[in-house]
Parts: structure tokens; sequence; C-alpha cells
């Protein structure tokens, strides 16, 4: 019989402990969903897909329990489907740790009532209340209204609170008479226990009273040191006072009388009193004597007296104020001499003579005053306030601002009107205004209304003179001023890339996005000397930005070897990207010995020469780099593109190199996580589905635009609508021409030589026990197809291109394929399959 006790408890002990083990996975799962929740949304229906990565601590399992438990069920309430599941474990093993019927009550309250809590609270925004909160909560709003819905969450709780803690009236009552009866009987305990303690009590007082004030004199208290202070109580008795010395009388209250060391007694009498502290123990009172004995009196901390000599008011008091004197070391007024002989240092000198190009390489478009079509403008509204009254949404006022492209019509509803309401009319106005691009801004940030954006029917353009010419661009003081073009409010809109840091860009092809990146690389040439900034540009189309080649000498860096400094052959980024890496890695060690903490720091110290260029201090120019199409990157390289990328977005902003990248296809495997946690100002032009939007903004509205330079921009903090400034090729050609005639540098900007660990091997003699993992698969495809490629195997394989090449290099050294042969493909030395596996087998022996 113990033996088959003992057997029973096996099962319980195992599903016990399992219970609670999984109880804790899906509580840490739920706490790493929440975390990255927004990145990890879209690879939730992602399980066997192996190319994707997530970012909760247990992979796509705590993705999925985060997935199901809180965004599509109770939010954060999940954490107690955990908590039951402990508790019922806890119950298995027989650890009674719980109550379980008062805990799974409490549970279950809890599970109804605090998603739809957190569902109106957040107003449906974010994961905290789950589908089921914000449904449930959707709907008791539209029945009992925003007013009625936190009632009863107000009620709830309430009742809750009574019910757990018992806060009836008459509950209340007796817990306070309870109080008040050991009050009483803790004071009955301290007080005495006779008659005779009562009377001692009384003759203390009445000694008190009758006691007079006695008369102690100043030499009296100079006897006693600065800090110790006189706490007896003395008889009245006749004592002398020196001579000129009035008496000091002594009140009934006890007193502490300090004097400091040097007390002159030739001074004016005054009298020095000092309050004390007086501790009354709370023991009970006993018959005493004296009053010395009846209280414990110990004085406060003393403050020193203040005595005032007939001496001091005849001393001379003379104010003098030292002048301020600068105390410089060695460097500073060596720099101060340099700077005082030869003039603060001017990185623009060598090219001192260079012009900055005028406005007037941009074309003139005419006038670009909005004109206003009221009839329009009047149609609009009447539409639009019509549509929202079949549907029973009343306005109380509406407004509308003009801009280039779009109409914004701000509407301000009636009391009791939902929000939500109008937000899922977006369709039905659309299809009533026959108009493409309709986007509701519900409500718009900063104020009271709901902004619908409208298409105006004739659009003006706005070009990129027009924004150059303005006054906030050519007065500006940012370190990198980049334009983008007009707001719905007619204004223009810079930024600072320096501030950015980095700027994410994706629109779907023809939408304007090579547009964008020109109108950008032209804001930025028309206001930095060539001393100032360089480009680093890579251009997989090779003809989206061979444009600027003629500026090479004056803005572009490449690497020593390079033969252009435009990159087009994606093999090749990945060394300018590690170079760049390399050159970021030097600024940082520049600024670490420089003291700095940014670019804009260490250039004024170097202007003001207070760094010697012995030390191999320079002036440092912006570095940025411009990549056209990403998605061709990614494709082509994977990972080694994506790494230096990665770091660079993380670490560069401080030395001065900011990162311009733009995709046409912003899907989750192009635009990772890593990538958009670093990219914090993106800008969208007109994509297909809402999925891409969600991908470049985390929020829907990009496929709603109407192209043609209509975009959004966020900032971190909001999405703004903008229309992009236009700049056609043959003003692009100008502006690189006025350049390029220009005097320039000796060659381009040079980037730091980067060498891979894979370029410092050699093709020699081959050791069969360091070839590759994947050398014997990659030798059976060049046979198979016959085709010494390294492209190929970069295909096939899913290889980046220095692994690929180092393969190739390997299948030369055993003999497999010949020498490198120009552009063509290697030779194939082994003509069949059968023969390989022979060679092969000959290499494993």
């Amino acid at each position: 019989m113990p033996e088959k006790g003992r057997i029973l408890s096996k099962p319980r002990i195992f599903f016990g402990l399992t219970l609670i083990l999984f109880s804790a996975v899906m509580a840490l799962s739920f706490i790493s969903y929440l975390m990255n929740w927004k990145a990890d949304q879209s690879q939730a229906g992602t399980m066997l897909d192996k190319t994707i990565k997530s970012s909760n601590i247990f992979g796509k399992i705590g993705d999925w329990l985060g997935n199901i438990f809180i965004f599509e069920s109770i939010g954060i309430a999940s954490f107690i489907i955990a908590f039951l599941f402990l508790v019922v474990g806890t119950l298995i093993l027989k650890k009674k740790i719980f109550k379980p019927w008062k805990t799974i009550g409490h549970s279950l309250f809890f599970i109804c009532w605090l998603p739809i809590f957190m569902g109106a609270l957040t107003k449906g925004q974010g994961v905290l209340g789950g589908v089921y909160g914000y449904q449930i909560m959707d709907y008791l709003n539209s029945i009992i209204g925003a007013v009625g819905l936190w009632t009863v969450l107000a009620a709830s709780i309430l009742l809750y609170f009574i019910l757990e803690f018992n806060l009836r009236p008459s509950s209340i009552k007796s817990k306070l008479d309870k109080i008040n009866e050991n009050t009483i009987g803790k004071v009955k305990s301290m007080m005495p226990d006779s008659n005779d303690d009562f009377e001692a009590d009384e003759e203390l007082k009445e000694e008190a009273e009758e006691d007079t004030v006695s008369r102690v004199t100043v030499s009296d208290v100079s006897n006693h040191s600065p800090n110790t202070p006189i706490n007896t109580v003395r008889e009245p008795e006749p004592v002398s006072v020196p001579k000129g010395f009035p008496e000091v009388p002594v009140s009934t209250d006890i007193e502490t009388i300090t004097t400091p060391n040097h007390t002159s007694f030739e001074a004016e009498p005054r009298e020095v009193s000092q309050p004390v502290s007086l501790n009354i123990s709370s023991k009970p009172i006993v018959p005493v004597s004296s009053p010395e004995e009846a209280f414990d009196i110990r004085p406060s901390a003393p403050s020193p007296a203040v005595t005032n000599t007939p001496a001091q008011d005849n001393i001379k008091f003379n104010v003098e104020v030292a002048p301020m004197i600068d105390v410089l070391d060695d460097s500073e007024k060596q720099s101060q001499e340099l700077v005082e002989k030869h003039g603060l240092y001017d990185h623009k000198l060598d090219l001192a003579k260079f012009q900055m190009p005028p406005v007037e390489l941009l074309k003139d478009y005419g006038s670009e005053e909005i004109s206003i079509n009221k009839e329009e403008l009047e149609e609009n509204k009447n539409k639009i306030v019509g549509l929202l009254k079949n549907f029973n949404v009343g306005i109380a006022e509406i407004k509308a601002t003009i801009g280039p492209t779009v109409t914004l019509y701000e509407i301000v509803p009636e009391a009791g009107i939902r929000v939500a309401a109008i937000k899922k009319l977006q369709d039905d106005i659309a299809l009533n205004l026959s108009a493409l691009g309709i986007r509701i801004i519900a409500p718009m940030p900063g104020k009271g209304t709901i902004g619908i954006e409208v298409p105006r029917k004739n659009p003006t353009m706005v070009s990129m003179r027009s924004v150059i010419a303005s006054q906030k661009f050519q007065n500006t003081d940012m370190d990198l001023p980049v334009v983008f073009g007009k707001t719905i409010s007619n204004e223009v809109f810079m930024a600072d890339l320096s501030k950015m840091p980095h700027l994410l860009m994706a629109g779907a092809t023809g939408q304007g996005k090579s547009v964008g990146i020109n109108a950008i690389l032209t804001s930025l040439l028309y206001k930095k000397h060539p001393s100032e900034l360089k480009f680093v540009m890579v251009d997989p189309k090779k003809v989206e930005l061979s444009l600027y080649s003629k500026i090479e000498r004056h803005y572009l860096a490449k690497l020593p070897d390079a033969e252009e400094a435009i990159i087009t052959d994606t093999n090749k980024v990945i060394n300018t990207l590690n170079s760049l890496c390399v050159e970021m890695d030097t600024r940082y060690d520049l600024l670490k010995n420089a003291f700095c903490k940014n670019l804009k720091e260490y250039n004024k110290k170097f202007a003001e020469r207070k760094l010697n260029p012995e030390n191999g201090h320079r002036y440092l120019p912006y570095i940025v780099l411009v990549v056209d199409e990403f998605a061709d990157l990614i494709m082509t390289a994977g990972k080694e593109v994506e790494l230096p990328i990665a770091r660079l977005a993380q670490l560069a902003r401080a030395v001065g190199i900011h990162l311009i990248v733009a995709t046409q296809r912003p899907s989750v495997n192009v635009i990772t996580g890593m990538i958009k946690a670093n990219f914090p100002a993106r800008a969208a032009f007109r994509v297909i589905s809402s999925v891409d939007s969600r991908t470049i903004l985390d929020s829907p509205g990009a496929d709603q635009l109407i192209g043609k330079g209509d975009m959004l921009y966020f900032n971190g903090n909001e999405i703004l609508r903008l229309q992009c400034a236009f700049v056609d090729t043959p003003e692009v050609e100008r502006l690189a021409e006025f350049i390029g005639e220009q005097k320039g540098y000796a060659s381009a900007f040079l980037l730091p030589e980067y060498v891979s660990e894979d370029s410092t091997s050699t093709v020699g003699a081959f050791d069969p026990n360091e070839k590759d993992a994947l050398f014997e698969e990659a030798a059976r495809i060049i046979v198979s197809t016959q085709q010494g490629s390294t492209s190929m195997l970069q295909r096939q394989l899913k290889l980046g291109y220095n692994r690929a090449g180092r393969i190739m290099d390997q299948l030369e050294a055993s003999g497999i394929v010949g020498g490198f042969n120009g552009a063509k493909a290697r030779e194939v030395i082994i003509s069949d399959l059968h023969s390989l596996e022979q060679f092969l087998e000959d290499l494993r022996n």
C-alpha cells in the first residue's frame, strides 16, 4: 500500500511542476510581448518561416502566446491566467499557499472587468485591453455613453472593495468603537495607580507657580563652556552683579543659556536666552522632591550668541572686489596666442573662392499662389455634412484649410458623438466625394477637432525654387537643413538631418521617392560648403544618382581603390559600409581625446586651435550615406549589409555620419526591427497596401495618398502630410555642372581603407581541414551547372559576397574550377558529378 501511494505521487509532482513552469513561461512571454509587440505583431502568423526571427525571449511560441492571450483576448488580464496556472499547480502539489475558491473568485472578477477598464482608459489604443476589452467597452459606450461607462466601472470597483474589505456602515462603526476602546485603555495604563502620585503632581505644579523670577548675572553664564547648557533650576538667592550690568530676569520657563568662548564683559548688557526642548518621558509619574527630578531637560542645539562691543561701531569696514583672473593652462594660453596671431582656423580656405549655387539654376514655374475655388469647397462641405447626417452624426462646426494638394476639413462633432463612428465612414466619404486619398485624422493632435483630408481637383505644384528661395530656408541656423516641401497650411517644412538623425524613405515605383531624394540632396548642396559635407552614394539602379558624379571632387567620398565615387556594384557596398564603420570608430577616438561629446563641439575646438593636428586631429566634415534601393542590397548581400547599417544607425549620429535609406518594398524582411528602431524619422510616399504603411510608419495612411510627391512624414511624435518639392532632372544637371566647373579638391574625400578578413587569404595550397562547411554543396552546384560563377553561389546558397568568394577560392585551389577570367565565368575542370564524388572522396581521405 505505501508503494502504491509513492507511485501515485510522481504524476502529481510532475503535473504540478509542469503547470508552475508553464505559468512562468506564460508570464515571461507576456512581458516580452508587451515590450516588443509592435515589431513582432506581423510575425504572429509566421510560425514555420525560419527566415523571420522573433525578438521574444521564447521565440515565436512567446509571440503566439502573447498574440492569442493579450492582443486577441483580454489584454494585460492574461497575467491572471498565468497566475491561475500557478495556483492549480500548487494545489496539485498540496501546497496551500492560496485559498483556492477565494483566489478563483477574485481572478474571475479581474478577468471580466480589467480589460474593459483598460480599454476605456486607452480608448482602444495599444494592446492593454485586448480585443475583448475594446469590443465590450465600445458596446457599452454606444449604449450608455462615456459617462455611463465610467459610472459602471466605478460602481464595480466600489462594490468589490465593499465586499472584500467589509465596508458596510455597521462594520465601520464597530471598528471605530474598537479603536477608541483600545486608545482609552492605553491612556489609562499610563496613568498613576495611587492618589499619592496625583498629589505629588499637584505639589509640583504649585512649586512651579510659586517660583519667583530668579536673578542670574552674566558672570554666572561666562563660567560655562560654549556648548554646555545651564539646565538646573536654582532657588532665588542674592547674587552680586558687576557694576554697570542690569539684572537679567529668568522666567519660570526653563531656559538654556550659552555664550561664545570670547565674551567681553565690557559690552553692553543684553538678555541672552535660548529655548530648550523638553523631553518628557512616557513613564508613569512618580513622586519627586524637586522639579529637577521631575523633568528630563535637554536643550536644543545652541545657536551662537551675538555680542556688540563699543569698539565695533568705530571700526572702518572697507569692501574690495578682487578682479576676475582667468587661470589658463599652457595649452589654452598657446591656443589663444595662435588665435591672436593667425585667427580662427578657416576650413573653407582650401576652396576659398567656391561660390554657393544661385537660386536661378532652378526652374521658375511661375506663381504658386493657391487659388480658392469656393464652389468646390462649398460642394465638398455639403457632401460631408449630408453624409454624416445620414449616419446620425451631427456637426457643430466645420472649417477648411486649403493646401497645395489637399484641403483639410476640420469638423467639431456634436456632444455625444463617438470618434470611432466617424472613422468608420472613411470609405463612405471617399465614395460620396468621388475622390482618392481620403484620410481621416481622428482626433487631430493638439486640437479638439476631427480632420478629413480631401484632395483638390486642381492641385498646385510646389517647386524646389520656391522653397529654396524662402526666407525660412535662407535664414535657418540648422546644421544640416533639409527642406521637404510644404504642409497642408502652405508653409515651408524643414527638418534638421543632424537631429533626425537618420531618415528612412519608402514608396512604390513612380510615386516621387527618387524626386524626394533629389530634393534632400539639393537643399544640402545649397546650404553647405564642400569642406563641411561629404556624400557616400549607393545607387543599385545605376541611373538615379549618376547625375552627381560631376561633383566628385567637391562633395563625394569613396574608398582609396575605387574607380567611381558613386557605388553601383552591390558587391562593393559591403567594403564601403565597413569603411564607414572604421571612420566612425576613428572619429570617436578623436572625440574622446578632445573631451568632446559631438562633432559640433569638436570642430569648434579645432577652429579655436585648441587641438593639435600633430596628434591626428583634423576638421571633420559631415558624412551622409545615401542608399537609393535598400531592398536590392538586402537580397544580394543580406546580413553583411544589414549589420554595418544597423551599427552606423546606432552609433554614428554623434560623429556626424547620417543615413538616408530608401526602398520601394517596405516589407518586414527588408525593414527589420533593428533598422526601424534606429530610424525614428521616416518619410512615406504612396504605397500599395496598408500593411506596407504600417511597416514604414507603424500606422495606416500611406496607402491613402494620391502620389506625385504626396507624402507622410513621421518624426517620432506625429505624422504630417506634406507635398514634396519637385526638382526635375535638368535642374539637378545644371546644379551639378555649376559646382563641378569650379575648382575642387585633388580627389574625392578618401574613406579609410577596409581590409576584410577574407581578402587577406590568398589562393594557394588547399587544406581540406580548413574548407568551408558548404564546400561540397557548392562544388556539386558548380559541376552540375558547369558555370563557375560567384554570384550564382550567392543566389543558390543565399550567401554574402565575401563567403561565396572564399568558397570559390577554395574550389580554385582544390582544382575544381579554373582561375579568374575577368567578366566571364570561371572554367569548370571536373566535367560530371561522378568524377566529382570520387574527387571529394579522395579529399576526405
